[in-house]
């Protein structure tokens, strides 16, 4: 196996560094953007469930009345 990290000078830890620091910033962007969008459907949800309990409270209240 050839020792690709060698002296030779065709490694280049600067780069690899940057490469690095370029995921470590994209990441928390990625995350936010992931969480925005998997939050419209999960307020649509709690809407709805809300919804659902008032309309069945107001039948039960309908019913007893």
């Amino acid at each position: 196996m050839a020792n690709t990290q060698g002296p030779e000078g065709n490694y280049d830890p600067a780069g690899s560094t940057q490469m690095f620091r370029a995921f470590v910033d994209e990441a928390p962007q990625g995350r936010q953007q992931q969480a925005a969008a998997s939050a419209g459907p999960r307020i649509g949800l709690i809407i709805g469930v809300v919804v659902a309990v008032v309309i069945v409270a107001a039948v039960a209240w309908l019913a007893l009345k």
